[in-house]
Protein backbone atom coordinates (compact mmCIF):
# COMPACT_ATOMS: atom_id res chain seq x y z
CA UNK A 1 0.00 0.00 0.00
CA UNK A 2 1.25 3.51 -0.82
CA UNK A 3 2.57 5.55 2.08
CA UNK A 4 1.34 8.83 0.54
CA UNK A 5 -1.13 10.77 2.64
CA UNK A 6 -4.84 10.38 1.77
CA UNK A 7 -6.74 13.67 1.72
CA UNK A 8 -10.43 14.53 1.42
CA UNK A 9 -12.02 17.28 -0.68
CA UNK A 10 -15.12 19.37 -0.16
CA UNK A 11 -18.07 19.22 -2.58
CA UNK A 12 -17.22 22.70 -3.85
CA UNK A 13 -13.61 21.69 -4.45
CA UNK A 14 -14.71 18.67 -6.47
CA UNK A 15 -17.11 20.64 -8.68
CA UNK A 16 -14.64 23.51 -9.14
CA UNK A 17 -12.32 20.98 -10.84
CA UNK A 18 -15.13 19.21 -12.71
CA UNK A 19 -17.48 22.00 -13.79
CA UNK A 20 -17.93 20.29 -17.18
CA UNK A 21 -20.17 17.78 -15.37
CA UNK A 22 -22.70 20.51 -14.54
CA UNK A 23 -22.82 22.35 -17.87
CA UNK A 24 -19.61 24.42 -18.06
CA UNK A 25 -17.67 22.39 -20.63
CA UNK A 26 -17.42 25.22 -23.19
CA UNK A 27 -17.89 28.96 -23.50
CA UNK A 28 -21.26 28.54 -25.22
CA UNK A 29 -22.53 26.16 -22.55
CA UNK A 30 -21.24 28.44 -19.78
CA UNK A 31 -23.44 31.33 -20.99
CA UNK A 32 -26.49 29.14 -21.46
CA UNK A 33 -26.12 27.29 -18.15
CA UNK A 34 -25.66 30.50 -16.16
CA UNK A 35 -28.73 32.05 -17.81
CA UNK A 36 -30.80 28.90 -17.34
CA UNK A 37 -29.96 28.48 -13.65
CA UNK A 38 -30.80 32.12 -12.88
CA UNK A 39 -34.14 32.01 -14.73
CA UNK A 40 -35.04 28.62 -13.19
CA UNK A 41 -34.53 30.06 -9.70
CA UNK A 42 -36.67 33.09 -10.55
CA UNK A 43 -39.54 31.02 -11.96
CA UNK A 44 -39.51 28.57 -9.05
CA UNK A 45 -39.51 31.39 -6.49
CA UNK A 46 -42.42 33.19 -8.18
CA UNK A 47 -44.49 30.02 -8.46
CA UNK A 48 -43.89 29.10 -4.81
CA UNK A 49 -45.19 32.55 -3.81
CA UNK A 50 -48.14 32.45 -6.28
CA UNK A 51 -46.77 35.45 -8.20
CA UNK A 52 -47.12 35.88 -11.97
CA UNK A 53 -43.44 36.09 -13.00
CA UNK A 54 -41.96 39.13 -14.72
CA UNK A 55 -38.35 38.49 -15.70
CA UNK A 56 -35.88 40.87 -17.30
CA UNK A 57 -32.69 39.57 -18.96
CA UNK A 58 -29.60 41.42 -20.21
CA UNK A 59 -26.74 39.62 -21.99
CA UNK A 60 -23.78 41.36 -23.56
CA UNK A 61 -20.17 40.96 -24.56
CA UNK A 62 -18.20 43.49 -22.52
CA UNK A 63 -14.60 42.70 -23.48
CA UNK A 64 -11.89 40.14 -23.95
CA UNK A 65 -11.97 37.05 -21.76
CA UNK A 66 -9.10 35.78 -19.63
CA UNK A 67 -8.90 32.52 -21.61
CA UNK A 68 -7.96 32.00 -25.24
CA UNK A 69 -10.85 32.46 -27.72
CA UNK A 70 -13.15 33.59 -24.95
CA UNK A 71 -15.07 36.83 -24.42
CA UNK A 72 -16.04 38.39 -21.13
CA UNK A 73 -19.80 38.09 -20.87
CA UNK A 74 -22.21 39.93 -18.61
CA UNK A 75 -25.48 38.20 -17.69
CA UNK A 76 -28.13 39.98 -15.61
CA UNK A 77 -31.45 38.41 -14.58
CA UNK A 78 -34.01 40.21 -12.42
CA UNK A 79 -37.48 39.17 -11.28
CA UNK A 80 -40.49 40.31 -9.24
CA UNK A 81 -40.38 37.29 -6.91
CA UNK A 82 -40.60 37.25 -3.11
CA UNK A 83 -36.89 38.03 -2.64
CA UNK A 84 -34.32 36.24 -0.48
CA UNK A 85 -33.61 36.91 3.18
CA UNK A 86 -30.15 38.26 4.05
CA UNK A 87 -29.35 35.17 6.12
CA UNK A 88 -29.90 32.84 3.10
CA UNK A 89 -27.93 34.69 0.41
CA UNK A 90 -24.60 32.96 1.07
CA UNK A 91 -26.20 29.50 1.10
CA UNK A 92 -28.23 30.00 -2.09
CA UNK A 93 -25.39 31.36 -4.27
CA UNK A 94 -22.26 30.06 -2.57
CA UNK A 95 -22.90 26.60 -1.15
CA UNK A 96 -23.29 23.37 -3.11
CA UNK A 97 -26.19 21.02 -2.29
CA UNK A 98 -27.91 23.72 -0.23
CA UNK A 99 -31.47 23.55 -1.56
CA UNK A 100 -34.97 23.71 -0.15
CA UNK A 101 -36.15 21.49 -3.01
CA UNK A 102 -33.77 18.54 -2.71
CA UNK A 103 -35.62 15.20 -2.65
CA UNK A 104 -39.04 16.75 -2.03
CA UNK A 105 -40.81 14.86 -4.81
CA UNK A 106 -42.18 17.99 -6.49
CA UNK A 107 -42.17 19.06 -10.15
CA UNK A 108 -39.77 21.96 -9.59
CA UNK A 109 -37.07 22.96 -12.07
CA UNK A 110 -34.08 22.99 -9.75
CA UNK A 111 -33.75 20.28 -7.11
CA UNK A 112 -30.14 19.55 -6.22
CA UNK A 113 -28.78 22.98 -5.25
CA UNK A 114 -25.79 22.71 -7.60
CA UNK A 115 -26.46 24.88 -10.66
CA UNK A 116 -26.42 28.48 -9.39
CA UNK A 117 -23.45 27.76 -7.08
CA UNK A 118 -21.58 26.32 -10.07
CA UNK A 119 -22.31 29.54 -11.99
CA UNK A 120 -20.81 31.54 -9.12
CA UNK A 121 -17.75 29.27 -9.12
CA UNK A 122 -17.26 29.68 -12.90
CA UNK A 123 -17.43 33.47 -12.55
CA UNK A 124 -14.89 33.31 -9.73
CA UNK A 125 -12.48 31.11 -11.68
CA UNK A 126 -12.63 33.10 -14.94
CA UNK A 127 -13.22 36.69 -13.79
CA UNK A 128 -11.98 36.60 -10.17
CA UNK A 129 -15.37 37.81 -8.98
CA UNK A 130 -18.49 35.96 -7.81
CA UNK A 131 -22.10 37.05 -8.26
CA UNK A 132 -23.57 40.44 -7.38
CA UNK A 133 -27.04 40.08 -5.87
CA UNK A 134 -29.69 42.69 -5.16
CA UNK A 135 -32.69 41.42 -3.24
CA UNK A 136 -35.64 42.75 -1.29
CA UNK A 137 -38.48 41.06 0.56
CA UNK A 138 -41.68 42.79 1.61
CA UNK A 139 -40.43 42.99 5.20
CA UNK A 140 -37.13 44.67 4.33
CA UNK A 141 -37.23 48.49 4.52
CA UNK A 142 -34.41 48.71 1.94
CA UNK A 143 -32.95 46.39 -0.65
CA UNK A 144 -29.71 44.54 0.11
CA UNK A 145 -26.83 44.49 -2.38
CA UNK A 146 -24.06 41.94 -1.83
CA UNK A 147 -21.16 40.22 -3.61
CA UNK A 148 -21.28 36.46 -2.97
CA UNK A 149 -18.39 34.05 -3.55
CA UNK A 150 -17.81 30.35 -2.92
CA UNK A 151 -15.29 29.29 -0.26
CA UNK A 152 -14.08 26.31 -2.28
CA UNK A 153 -12.17 24.63 0.57
CA UNK A 154 -15.10 24.73 3.01
CA UNK A 155 -18.06 24.59 0.59
CA UNK A 156 -19.51 27.71 2.15
CA UNK A 157 -20.78 30.96 0.73
CA UNK A 158 -18.92 34.15 1.64
CA UNK A 159 -20.44 37.63 1.63
CA UNK A 160 -17.60 39.89 0.44
CA UNK A 161 -19.45 43.19 0.22
CA UNK A 162 -22.83 44.11 1.63
CA UNK A 163 -24.80 47.34 1.79
CA UNK A 164 -28.38 48.62 1.89
CA UNK A 165 -29.63 50.51 -1.15
CA UNK A 166 -32.82 52.13 -2.42
CA UNK A 167 -34.45 50.01 -5.13
CA UNK A 168 -37.26 50.81 -7.56
CA UNK A 169 -39.44 47.82 -6.67
CA UNK A 170 -41.21 46.51 -3.55
CA UNK A 171 -39.70 43.02 -3.81
CA UNK A 172 -37.64 40.80 -6.09
CA UNK A 173 -34.13 39.57 -6.85
CA UNK A 174 -31.51 40.62 -9.38
CA UNK A 175 -28.30 38.68 -10.09
CA UNK A 176 -25.34 39.82 -12.23
CA UNK A 177 -22.47 37.61 -13.41
CA UNK A 178 -19.24 38.48 -15.29
CA UNK A 179 -17.39 35.46 -16.70
CA UNK A 180 -15.63 33.94 -19.73
CA UNK A 181 -17.94 32.63 -22.43
CA UNK A 182 -19.07 32.74 -26.04
CA UNK A 183 -22.39 34.09 -27.30
CA UNK A 184 -24.40 31.85 -29.61
CA UNK A 185 -27.81 33.23 -30.51
CA UNK A 186 -29.40 30.67 -32.86
CA UNK A 187 -29.27 26.90 -33.23
CA UNK A 188 -29.91 24.15 -30.71
CA UNK A 189 -27.52 25.67 -28.16
CA UNK A 190 -28.53 29.26 -28.88
CA UNK A 191 -29.72 31.80 -26.34
CA UNK A 192 -32.74 32.82 -28.42
CA UNK A 193 -33.78 29.18 -28.78
CA UNK A 194 -33.64 28.84 -24.99
CA UNK A 195 -35.63 32.04 -24.33
CA UNK A 196 -38.36 31.17 -26.85
CA UNK A 197 -38.54 27.62 -25.51
CA UNK A 198 -38.88 28.87 -21.94
CA UNK A 199 -41.71 31.20 -22.95
CA UNK A 200 -43.47 28.34 -24.79
CA UNK A 201 -43.83 26.06 -21.75
CA UNK A 202 -44.40 28.94 -19.31
CA UNK A 203 -47.43 30.77 -20.74
CA UNK A 204 -47.82 32.73 -17.48
CA UNK A 205 -44.35 34.29 -17.93
CA UNK A 206 -43.78 37.89 -19.00
CA UNK A 207 -40.23 38.02 -20.38
CA UNK A 208 -38.13 40.96 -21.57
CA UNK A 209 -34.63 40.47 -22.90
CA UNK A 210 -31.90 42.60 -24.42
CA UNK A 211 -28.83 41.12 -26.12
CA UNK A 212 -25.79 43.35 -26.78
CA UNK A 213 -26.88 46.63 -28.34
CA UNK A 214 -30.02 45.25 -29.98
CA UNK A 215 -33.49 46.55 -29.13
CA UNK A 216 -35.23 45.06 -26.14
CA UNK A 217 -37.67 42.27 -27.01
CA UNK A 218 -40.81 41.78 -24.96
CA UNK A 219 -42.78 38.51 -24.80
CA UNK A 220 -46.00 39.21 -22.91
CA UNK A 221 -47.71 36.48 -20.95
CA UNK A 222 -50.58 34.70 -22.70
CA UNK A 223 -52.13 33.33 -19.50
CA UNK A 224 -52.97 35.18 -16.29
CA UNK A 225 -53.42 32.00 -14.27
CA UNK A 226 -50.89 31.41 -11.53
CA UNK A 227 -49.39 27.94 -11.26
CA UNK A 228 -50.91 25.74 -8.56
CA UNK A 229 -48.02 23.51 -7.57
CA UNK A 230 -49.16 19.99 -6.61
CA UNK A 231 -48.27 18.60 -3.21
CA UNK A 232 -45.02 16.69 -2.89
CA UNK A 233 -45.19 12.91 -3.18
CA UNK A 234 -43.12 10.32 -1.35
CA UNK A 235 -40.97 7.99 -3.45
CA UNK A 236 -42.24 4.60 -4.55
CA UNK A 237 -40.21 1.65 -3.13
CA UNK A 238 -39.86 0.04 -6.57
CA UNK A 239 -37.92 3.05 -7.89
CA UNK A 240 -35.05 2.58 -5.38
CA UNK A 241 -31.83 0.61 -5.46
CA UNK A 242 -30.55 -1.02 -2.26
CA UNK A 243 -28.05 1.76 -1.51
CA UNK A 244 -30.73 4.43 -2.01
CA UNK A 245 -33.09 2.53 0.27
CA UNK A 246 -30.50 2.32 3.09
CA UNK A 247 -29.72 6.04 2.68
CA UNK A 248 -33.48 6.71 2.91
CA UNK A 249 -33.56 4.77 6.21
CA UNK A 250 -30.78 6.95 7.65
CA UNK A 251 -32.75 10.09 6.82
CA UNK A 252 -35.57 8.99 9.16
CA UNK A 253 -33.37 7.99 12.10
CA UNK A 254 -35.07 6.55 15.17
CA UNK A 255 -38.66 6.31 13.94
CA UNK A 256 -40.41 2.95 13.89
CA UNK A 257 -40.55 0.80 10.77
CA UNK A 258 -44.35 1.28 10.71
CA UNK A 259 -43.93 5.06 10.77
CA UNK A 260 -41.19 4.80 8.14
CA UNK A 261 -43.55 2.93 5.79
CA UNK A 262 -46.30 5.51 6.28
CA UNK A 263 -44.22 8.69 5.91
CA UNK A 264 -41.25 7.58 3.86
CA UNK A 265 -43.05 5.93 0.96
CA UNK A 266 -46.26 6.00 -1.01
CA UNK A 267 -48.62 3.05 -1.45
CA UNK A 268 -47.57 0.85 1.51
CA UNK A 269 -50.69 -0.32 3.38
CA UNK A 270 -51.35 -2.97 6.04
CA UNK A 271 -52.25 -5.43 3.27
CA UNK A 272 -48.78 -4.90 1.81
CA UNK A 273 -47.06 -5.64 5.12
CA UNK A 274 -49.11 -8.84 5.45
CA UNK A 275 -47.96 -9.90 1.99
CA UNK A 276 -44.34 -9.02 2.87
CA UNK A 277 -44.32 -11.67 5.59
CA UNK A 278 -44.28 -14.28 2.82
CA UNK A 279 -40.96 -12.89 1.62
CA UNK A 280 -38.84 -12.79 4.80
CA UNK A 281 -40.38 -9.78 6.55
CA UNK A 282 -41.34 -10.20 10.23
CA UNK A 283 -44.34 -8.30 11.61
CA UNK A 284 -42.49 -7.76 14.89
CA UNK A 285 -40.19 -5.37 13.02
CA UNK A 286 -43.02 -2.87 12.56
CA UNK A 287 -42.63 -1.55 16.12
CA UNK A 288 -38.83 -1.56 16.09
CA UNK A 289 -36.74 1.56 15.51
CA UNK A 290 -34.97 1.85 12.18
CA UNK A 291 -31.66 2.37 13.98
CA UNK A 292 -32.06 -1.03 15.71
CA UNK A 293 -32.19 -2.92 12.40
CA UNK A 294 -29.01 -4.70 11.41
CA UNK A 295 -27.64 -4.47 7.86
CA UNK A 296 -28.95 -7.95 7.16
CA UNK A 297 -32.43 -6.97 8.37
CA UNK A 298 -32.36 -3.81 6.26
CA UNK A 299 -31.43 -5.95 3.27
CA UNK A 300 -34.33 -8.37 3.96
CA UNK A 301 -36.70 -5.43 4.38
CA UNK A 302 -35.67 -4.10 0.96
CA UNK A 303 -36.01 -7.51 -0.71
CA UNK A 304 -39.48 -8.02 0.77
CA UNK A 305 -40.67 -4.65 -0.56
CA UNK A 306 -39.33 -5.45 -4.03
CA UNK A 307 -41.02 -8.87 -4.05
CA UNK A 308 -44.61 -7.71 -3.42
CA UNK A 309 -47.05 -6.07 -5.79
CA UNK A 310 -47.65 -2.43 -4.91
CA UNK A 311 -50.21 0.06 -6.15
CA UNK A 312 -48.89 2.54 -8.67
CA UNK A 313 -47.98 5.92 -7.17
CA UNK A 314 -50.50 8.75 -7.23
CA UNK A 315 -50.52 10.97 -10.34
CA UNK A 316 -51.75 14.02 -8.40
CA UNK A 317 -48.19 15.20 -7.90
CA UNK A 318 -47.60 16.02 -11.57
CA UNK A 319 -48.12 19.42 -13.16
CA UNK A 320 -49.72 19.99 -16.56
CA UNK A 321 -49.31 23.00 -18.83
CA UNK A 322 -52.63 22.19 -20.51
CA UNK A 323 -53.69 22.21 -24.17
CA UNK A 324 -55.33 25.65 -23.97
CA UNK A 325 -52.31 27.41 -22.44
CA UNK A 326 -49.88 25.57 -24.72
CA UNK A 327 -51.95 26.53 -27.77
CA UNK A 328 -51.73 30.21 -26.81
CA UNK A 329 -47.96 29.94 -26.39
CA UNK A 330 -47.31 28.37 -29.81
CA UNK A 331 -47.40 31.79 -31.52
CA UNK A 332 -44.25 32.70 -29.59
CA UNK A 333 -42.32 30.31 -31.85
CA UNK A 334 -42.87 32.53 -34.91
CA UNK A 335 -45.50 32.81 -37.64
CA UNK A 336 -47.39 29.53 -37.61
CA UNK A 337 -50.01 28.48 -40.17
CA UNK A 338 -51.04 25.28 -38.37
CA UNK A 339 -50.33 23.52 -35.08
CA UNK A 340 -51.61 20.54 -33.12
CA UNK A 341 -51.37 20.20 -29.34
CA UNK A 342 -51.77 17.07 -27.23
CA UNK A 343 -51.78 16.93 -23.42
CA UNK A 344 -51.87 13.32 -22.20
CA UNK A 345 -53.41 12.24 -18.93
CA UNK A 346 -50.86 11.48 -16.19
CA UNK A 347 -49.40 7.99 -16.55
CA UNK A 348 -47.08 5.74 -14.55
CA UNK A 349 -43.73 4.98 -16.18
CA UNK A 350 -41.13 2.98 -14.24
CA UNK A 351 -43.23 3.42 -11.05
CA UNK A 352 -43.08 7.22 -11.43
CA UNK A 353 -45.94 9.60 -12.30
CA UNK A 354 -45.35 11.34 -15.65
CA UNK A 355 -47.21 13.81 -17.87
CA UNK A 356 -46.26 14.15 -21.55
CA UNK A 357 -47.41 17.11 -23.66
CA UNK A 358 -46.64 17.68 -27.35
CA UNK A 359 -47.00 20.59 -29.79
CA UNK A 360 -46.31 20.21 -33.52
CA UNK A 361 -46.28 23.48 -35.48
CA UNK A 362 -45.69 24.29 -39.14
CA UNK A 363 -43.91 27.61 -39.68
CA UNK A 364 -44.83 30.04 -42.45
CA UNK A 365 -41.64 31.92 -43.13
CA UNK A 366 -38.92 29.31 -43.31
CA UNK A 367 -37.09 29.63 -46.67
CA UNK A 368 -37.84 26.99 -49.29
CA UNK A 369 -34.14 26.07 -49.35
CA UNK A 370 -34.62 24.63 -45.87
CA UNK A 371 -37.41 22.24 -46.87
CA UNK A 372 -35.06 19.27 -46.77
CA UNK A 373 -33.68 20.19 -43.37
CA UNK A 374 -34.78 18.29 -40.28
CA UNK A 375 -37.65 19.64 -38.24
CA UNK A 376 -36.63 21.61 -35.16
CA UNK A 377 -36.97 19.59 -31.95
CA UNK A 378 -37.60 21.39 -28.66
CA UNK A 379 -37.19 19.18 -25.58
CA UNK A 380 -38.38 20.10 -22.08
CA UNK A 381 -38.03 18.47 -18.67
CA UNK A 382 -40.11 20.01 -15.86
CA UNK A 383 -40.64 23.05 -18.12
CA UNK A 384 -36.90 23.61 -18.67
CA UNK A 385 -35.44 23.51 -22.22
CA UNK A 386 -32.87 20.76 -22.90
CA UNK A 387 -30.46 21.90 -25.62
CA UNK A 388 -27.47 19.55 -25.66
CA UNK A 389 -26.73 15.83 -26.08
CA UNK A 390 -30.06 15.16 -27.77
CA UNK A 391 -29.08 11.92 -29.56
CA UNK A 392 -29.41 9.72 -26.44
CA UNK A 393 -32.50 11.51 -25.08
CA UNK A 394 -35.75 9.58 -24.63
CA UNK A 395 -37.66 12.35 -26.46
CA UNK A 396 -35.52 12.12 -29.63
CA UNK A 397 -35.65 8.31 -29.61
CA UNK A 398 -39.45 8.49 -29.46
CA UNK A 399 -39.66 11.03 -32.32
CA UNK A 400 -37.36 8.94 -34.52
CA UNK A 401 -39.37 5.76 -33.85
CA UNK A 402 -42.60 7.29 -35.23
CA UNK A 403 -43.48 6.68 -38.90
CA UNK A 404 -43.95 10.31 -39.99
CA UNK A 405 -44.52 9.33 -43.63
CA UNK A 406 -47.94 8.05 -42.59
CA UNK A 407 -48.78 11.62 -41.51
CA UNK A 408 -47.63 13.23 -44.77
CA UNK A 409 -44.08 14.27 -43.76
CA UNK A 410 -40.83 13.26 -45.44
CA UNK A 411 -38.56 11.23 -43.17
CA UNK A 412 -35.24 9.46 -43.65
CA UNK A 413 -35.17 6.00 -42.07
CA UNK A 414 -35.17 6.14 -38.23
CA UNK A 415 -34.58 9.91 -38.21
CA UNK A 416 -36.29 13.17 -37.37
CA UNK A 417 -38.82 14.19 -40.09
CA UNK A 418 -37.99 16.88 -42.65
CA UNK A 419 -39.68 20.19 -43.37
CA UNK A 420 -40.58 23.56 -41.80
CA UNK A 421 -41.87 22.04 -38.58
CA UNK A 422 -41.26 22.50 -34.86
CA UNK A 423 -41.84 19.46 -32.63
CA UNK A 424 -41.97 20.47 -28.96
CA UNK A 425 -42.18 17.71 -26.33
CA UNK A 426 -42.53 18.32 -22.59
CA UNK A 427 -42.02 15.73 -19.83
CA UNK A 428 -43.08 16.66 -16.29
CA UNK A 429 -42.49 14.43 -13.27
CA UNK A 430 -41.29 14.80 -9.67
CA UNK A 431 -38.73 12.05 -10.36
CA UNK A 432 -37.22 12.61 -13.82
CA UNK A 433 -34.13 10.48 -14.35
CA UNK A 434 -31.35 12.36 -16.16
CA UNK A 435 -28.21 10.86 -17.65
CA UNK A 436 -25.87 13.46 -16.13
CA UNK A 437 -25.65 16.10 -13.40
CA UNK A 438 -26.11 18.92 -15.93
CA UNK A 439 -29.64 17.58 -16.67
CA UNK A 440 -29.32 17.77 -20.47
CA UNK A 441 -30.67 14.33 -21.43
CA UNK A 442 -33.63 12.27 -20.15
CA UNK A 443 -32.87 8.59 -19.61
CA UNK A 444 -34.62 6.49 -22.27
CA UNK A 445 -36.48 3.72 -20.45
CA UNK A 446 -38.83 1.56 -22.55
CA UNK A 447 -41.98 2.62 -20.68
CA UNK A 448 -41.24 6.34 -20.98
CA UNK A 449 -40.32 6.11 -24.69
CA UNK A 450 -43.61 4.30 -25.38
CA UNK A 451 -45.64 6.98 -23.55
CA UNK A 452 -43.81 9.67 -25.53
CA UNK A 453 -44.52 7.79 -28.77
CA UNK A 454 -48.25 7.69 -28.05
CA UNK A 455 -48.42 11.44 -27.40
CA UNK A 456 -46.35 12.28 -30.50
CA UNK A 457 -48.49 9.99 -32.68
CA UNK A 458 -51.67 11.72 -31.45
CA UNK A 459 -50.25 15.09 -32.46
CA UNK A 460 -49.13 13.59 -35.78
CA UNK A 461 -52.67 12.35 -36.50
CA UNK A 462 -54.06 15.86 -36.06
CA UNK A 463 -51.38 17.21 -38.40
CA UNK A 464 -52.15 14.45 -40.92
CA UNK A 465 -55.85 15.38 -41.05
CA UNK A 466 -54.93 18.99 -41.80
CA UNK A 467 -52.44 18.03 -44.54
CA UNK A 468 -54.99 15.69 -46.18
CA UNK A 469 -57.58 18.47 -46.09
CA UNK A 470 -55.10 20.77 -47.84
CA UNK A 471 -54.40 18.13 -50.48
CA UNK A 472 -58.13 17.66 -51.13
CA UNK A 473 -58.58 21.43 -51.46
CA UNK A 474 -55.61 21.65 -53.86
CA UNK A 475 -57.02 18.79 -55.95
CA UNK A 476 -60.45 20.47 -56.03
CA UNK A 477 -58.86 23.77 -57.12
CA UNK A 478 -56.97 21.96 -59.87
CA UNK A 479 -60.23 20.56 -61.24
CA UNK A 480 -61.86 23.97 -61.09
CA UNK A 481 -58.96 25.44 -63.05
CA UNK A 482 -59.31 22.64 -65.61
CA UNK A 483 -63.02 23.45 -66.12
CA UNK A 484 -62.21 27.18 -66.15
CA UNK A 485 -59.70 26.60 -68.95
CA UNK A 486 -61.87 24.47 -71.24
CA UNK A 487 -65.39 25.69 -70.27
CA UNK A 488 -65.28 28.87 -72.43
CA UNK A 489 -64.12 26.79 -75.42
CA UNK A 490 -67.12 24.50 -74.91
CA UNK A 491 -69.47 27.53 -74.67
CA UNK A 492 -68.11 28.96 -77.94
CA UNK A 493 -68.53 25.61 -79.67
CA UNK A 494 -72.10 25.14 -78.44
CA UNK A 495 -72.87 28.76 -79.40
CA UNK A 496 -71.82 28.13 -82.99
CA UNK A 497 -73.86 24.92 -83.18
CA UNK A 498 -77.01 26.57 -81.76
CA UNK A 499 -76.41 29.97 -83.47
CA UNK A 500 -76.65 31.67 -80.05
CA UNK A 501 -76.51 35.47 -79.84
CA UNK A 502 -73.60 37.31 -78.24
CA UNK A 503 -75.82 38.28 -75.30
CA UNK A 504 -76.64 34.60 -74.68
CA UNK A 505 -72.95 33.66 -74.88
CA UNK A 506 -72.10 36.42 -72.38
CA UNK A 507 -74.71 35.16 -69.92
CA UNK A 508 -73.38 31.62 -70.35
CA UNK A 509 -69.81 32.74 -69.57
CA UNK A 510 -70.98 34.70 -66.50
CA UNK A 511 -73.01 31.70 -65.32
CA UNK A 512 -69.98 29.46 -65.64
CA UNK A 513 -67.85 31.88 -63.61
CA UNK A 514 -70.54 32.03 -60.93
CA UNK A 515 -70.79 28.24 -60.75
CA UNK A 516 -67.00 28.03 -60.42
CA UNK A 517 -66.97 30.76 -57.76
CA UNK A 518 -64.96 33.12 -59.94
CA UNK A 519 -67.51 35.95 -60.01
CA UNK A 520 -65.86 37.95 -57.20
CA UNK A 521 -64.35 40.44 -59.64
CA UNK A 522 -67.80 41.15 -61.12
CA UNK A 523 -69.25 41.57 -57.63
CA UNK A 524 -66.45 43.98 -56.66
CA UNK A 525 -67.04 46.00 -59.82
CA UNK A 526 -70.79 46.22 -59.07
CA UNK A 527 -70.00 47.28 -55.50
CA UNK A 528 -67.66 49.98 -56.77
CA UNK A 529 -70.36 51.34 -59.12
CA UNK A 530 -72.93 51.33 -56.32
CA UNK A 531 -70.55 53.24 -54.02
CA UNK A 532 -69.89 55.85 -56.74
CA UNK A 533 -73.64 56.28 -57.32
CA UNK A 534 -74.21 56.63 -53.58
CA UNK A 535 -71.48 59.29 -53.33
CA UNK A 536 -73.06 61.24 -56.19
CA UNK A 537 -76.43 61.23 -54.42
CA UNK A 538 -75.11 62.16 -50.95
CA UNK A 539 -72.05 64.21 -51.85
CA UNK A 540 -73.76 67.23 -53.50
CA UNK A 541 -73.36 70.32 -51.35
CA UNK A 542 -75.99 73.13 -51.34
CA UNK A 543 -76.33 76.64 -49.99
CA UNK A 544 -79.90 76.24 -48.85
CA UNK A 545 -81.47 73.83 -46.40
CA UNK A 546 -84.05 72.96 -49.09
CA UNK A 547 -81.40 71.43 -51.36
CA UNK A 548 -79.98 69.54 -48.37
CA UNK A 549 -83.43 68.17 -47.61
CA UNK A 550 -83.82 67.22 -51.25
CA UNK A 551 -80.50 65.35 -51.07
CA UNK A 552 -81.63 63.52 -47.97
CA UNK A 553 -84.89 62.52 -49.68
CA UNK A 554 -82.96 61.26 -52.69
CA UNK A 555 -80.61 59.29 -50.44
CA UNK A 556 -83.54 57.86 -48.50
CA UNK A 557 -85.29 56.91 -51.75
CA UNK A 558 -82.07 55.34 -52.95
CA UNK A 559 -81.81 53.32 -49.78
CA UNK A 560 -85.43 52.10 -50.09
CA UNK A 561 -84.82 51.13 -53.70
CA UNK A 562 -81.65 49.36 -52.64
CA UNK A 563 -83.52 47.41 -49.93
CA UNK A 564 -86.17 46.35 -52.45
CA UNK A 565 -83.45 45.32 -54.83
CA UNK A 566 -81.70 43.40 -52.05
CA UNK A 567 -84.83 41.34 -51.36
CA UNK A 568 -85.07 40.34 -55.02
CA UNK A 569 -81.37 39.57 -55.26
CA UNK A 570 -81.54 37.61 -51.98
CA UNK A 571 -84.02 35.17 -53.54
CA UNK A 572 -81.84 34.92 -56.61
CA UNK A 573 -78.71 34.39 -54.49
CA UNK A 574 -80.38 31.53 -52.62
CA UNK A 575 -81.14 29.85 -55.94
CA UNK A 576 -77.56 30.47 -57.15
CA UNK A 577 -76.21 29.11 -53.87
CA UNK A 578 -78.21 25.90 -54.26
CA UNK A 579 -76.89 25.54 -57.82
CA UNK A 580 -73.33 26.12 -56.54
CA UNK A 581 -73.72 23.49 -53.80
CA UNK A 582 -74.98 20.94 -56.30
CA UNK A 583 -72.04 21.67 -58.61
CA UNK A 584 -69.57 21.42 -55.72
CA UNK A 585 -71.01 18.07 -54.65
CA UNK A 586 -70.74 16.80 -58.21
CA UNK A 587 -67.08 17.91 -58.42
CA UNK A 588 -66.25 16.32 -55.09
CA UNK A 589 -67.92 13.13 -56.32
CA UNK A 590 -65.58 13.18 -59.31
CA UNK A 591 -62.62 13.66 -56.96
Amino acid sequence: MSSSKITSSSTAEYFSKNLQQVGFSSGTKAVLTTLKEAIDNSLDACEEAQILPEIHVEIERVGQGTQKNMDQIRVLVSDNGPGIGAEDLAKVYGEYLASSKFGRGRCSRGQQGIGISAATTWAQLTAAKGVTVITKTKRMPQALKALIEVDIKKNQGSVIEKKNITWDRPQGTCVEFFFDGRLQLQGEGGILTYLKGTSLVNPHLSLKYKINKEEEISLERVSNDTIDLPDAVSPHPHTMKLGEFIHHIHLFGKVSVQNFFEKGFSRISSDVTNEMTKHGFKKAWLNRSLTDLSKDEQHKLYQALQSVELMAPSTKSVLRIGEEALSKSVDRLGEVDFFSVVSRKPQICDAKPVVVEVAVARLKNRPSAEEEQSAQVLRFANRVPLQFDKAACAIVKAIESVNWKAYGLAQPKNSIPLGPYVIAVSVVSPFIKFKNASKETIDASDELVEELRLAIMQAGQKLSRHIKKELRAADYEKKIQHIEQFGPILIEGLGRITSASENQLKKAREGLMKILGRDSEVALEDLKKAEEAHQKMTGKGGASSLSEAGSEEEASSGQETEKSSDKKSSKKNKKDKNDDEQTTLALEGDA
